[in-house]
């Protein structure tokens, strides 16, 4: 009786998770094994499954030799340089600025976090024409400083720039909001206990908010990482990748050789180089949490 009883359960599980199961099948689980053959191929979308050609590792040594992938990858690098220390250090003061018990607070709350809930398309249309070099909204402003503004989307120098820039405004909120979480985690006797010690504020930042908040830090930088690597709806609506590839990603390059030039073989085997990137990185970043994340005991 009790083994049949726990087979019911079990059926019971089976039956109601089902869905999701198939869901999961369907939708996940046969398309990446899927795409793993079609990068061993010159399939090009066009032809019957039947008319698959494999050419072994060829797609895969096309990704490391082709000049627009180097390039891509490379921007995507170059993009972190600009955005992380960025959007870490921003996210962090307007979390100390929104931990603070003042009037109206949870207004300022939720403005920050609006950027967050906007859709990306709508984002980088509005952002495209403040950008506009002839008569956008931030070159007026510059004028009325008496700076001259560059053509922001259509200039090789700036054209990342500005889309690291518009990235981080739309991103402050979510970063903030965590961290606010994380400060808000931070039992208060610890700041007591510095107090009755004469510790000063920037000995309180540094050995008290800074360890106790690293494990936030940590899931920021981590969820940052991953979603740089995956740069391209603000890049393909603000530059289509442009001036020149000067912005180029591999998401951008990936989307262009599928759906655009019919090489599914190829961007096939560029979408898994990328995941291997973001796997190789993210593991090198829980081996590196040991050595500067806290966790409160």
């Amino acid at each position: 009786m009790v083994g049949q009883r726990k087979w019911n359960r079990r059926i019971a599980a089976l039956v109601f998770l089902l869905p999701a199961l198939i869901g999961l099948l369907a939708f996940q689980l046969v398309p990446m094994v899927s795409s793993v053959v079609i990068s061993f191929s010159d399939w090009d979308l066009l032809s019957k499954w039947t008319q698959i050609h494999f050419i072994g590792w060829d797609n895969y040594a096309e990704v490391f030799k082709d000049e627009k992938s180097y390039t891509s990858i490379k921007n995507v690098f170059l993009f972190l340089i600009g955005y992380m220390p960025l959007i870490t250090i921003l996210g962090t003061l307007f979390a100390v600025l929104l931990n603070r018990n003042i009037r109206g607070i949870k207004f300022y709350r939720a403005a920050v976090f609006i950027p967050v809930i906007t859709s990306w398309v709508a984002v980088s249309i509005v952002w495209r024409w403040l950008l506009n070099g002839q008569s956008g909204l931030i070159n007026y402003l510059l004028f009325k400083l008496g700076i001259h503004g560059p053509i922001w989307l259509q200039d090789d120098h700036w054209a990342l720039v500005a889309i690291i820039a518009v990235t981080i405004w739309k991103d402050i909120g979510f970063v903030s909001i965590i961290l606010l979480a994380g400060l808000q985690d931070i039992s208060e006797d610890y700041y007591e206990a510095a107090d009755l010690d004469g510790a000063s504020a920037w000995s309180k930042l540094w050995r008290i908010t800074v360890p106790l908040l690293s494990p936030t830090l940590f899931f920021i930088v981590t969820i940052s990482l991953i979603n740089s690597f995956q740069l391209f709806d603000q890049v393909l609506i603000m530059t289509n990748g442009g001036p020149a590839g000067a912005t180029s990603t591999i998401v951008e390059q990936v989307y262009k050789n599928a759906f655009q030039f019919n090489k599914m073989g190829f961007a096939a085997a560029q979408s898994w180089v990328l995941f291997l990137i973001i796997f190789t990185v993210t593991m090198i970043m829980q081996k590196l949490q040991r050595r500067w994340v806290v966790y409160e005991r």
